[in-house]
């Protein structure tokens, strides 16, 4: 039975691919791969069923390759696919140890910036005082807030960097802040993590995105915020481990090398929700997924 990878459908066309991802789809089919159309809107909205109305009965085990879903409606998605003769290759399990920082960061722990989290409801930032608790067991000066899954890196003195751990008003403002632009996709709760300093070479990525399949590095990419396609090659023997703790068959992490020299794990994601770099090889990723 050839590979099924499971595709965000287009929203102005649910018989197309989403742009986004047509051209992977494209280079999928060439290596006999089968494509399958899921209405990643109707999942978020609490539609499984409907989500899933056009993939064909009895597909059996199947990639999905889209859009973030949270983890309780990619386990909608996985229950809707199985009452339809198919499932997700990754469980919901995997997908939730991957996907959300509290699953990955124990096997990552001395790979990674020191973090600790709290969870809380979208819109409701935690209280000064547990911000102040979580910010003091943090080994530095200074940190970031993410939610479980991501950050705001993109507004970094609003809503991001934290410069002075030990300043609760501050701490307490940029997190508000954070909490408030995420809403509703607020993803699990408040992550502190111990800020580092990265550097890169000139016109290359300053981070590396490696591609696991089944514990092994499969692909190394840029990461897609990357202007530069070019990456240094890391040292993967400690992360090698760390993934295979892990234990989730398709996994990404992104490293970044610190200024002392030491390649440190920035992120870890489940590789089905991860995004290509523009210039990755889509012939080499739709290798990766078709493998045996």
């Amino acid at each position: 039975m050839p590979t099924t990878v499971l595709y965000c459908a287009d929203p102005l066309d649910e018989r197309r691919v989403d742009a986004h991802f047509a051209g992977e789809a494209r280079a999928l089919r060439a290596h006999g791969a089968a494509v399958a159309l899921v209405d990643h809107g109707a999942l978020l909205a609490g539609d499984a069923d409907r989500a899933v109305a056009r993939v064909p009965a009895g597909a059996g085990a199947l990639w999905y390759r889209g859009w973030m879903v949270p983890a309780e409606r990619y386990a909608d998605l996985d229950a809707a696919l199985r009452e339809r003769g198919g499932a997700l290759r990754v469980s919901p399990q995997a997908y939730r140890r991957a996907h959300e920082l509290p699953g990955w960061y124990g096997p990552f722990a001395e790979l990674t910036p020191a973090s600790g989290w709290l969870p809380v409801a979208p819109g409701r930032a935690p209280d000064s005082a547990r911000l102040a608790e979580l910010a003091g067991a943090l080994p530095s000066r200074s940190g970031i807030v993410k939610d479980y899954v991501k950050s705001r890196k993109h507004q970094w003195a609003e809503a991001c960097h934290l410069p002075d751990l030990t300043d609760r008003a501050a701490v307490q403002r940029v997190v508000s802040r954070f909490v408030e632009l995420q809403g509703d996709d607020l993803a699990g709760g408040v992550v502190l993590r111990a800020f580092e300093h990265f550097t890169a070479a000139a016109d290359t990525a300053a981070e590396v995105r490696v591609w696991w399949r089944d514990g092994e590095p499969r692909l190394l990419t840029a990461h897609p915020d990357s202007p530069y396609e070019a990456v240094a090659t890391p040292d993967l023997v400690a992360v090698r481990a760390a993934v295979g703790a892990l234990d989730c068959p398709f996994v990404t992490t992104d490293l970044a090398l610190r200024a002392d020299g030491v390649w440190r794990v920035v992120e870890v994601g489940d590789g089905q929700v991860s995004d290509l770099h523009r210039g990755a090889d889509l012939s080499s990723f739709a290798g990766l997924l078709t493998a045996s």
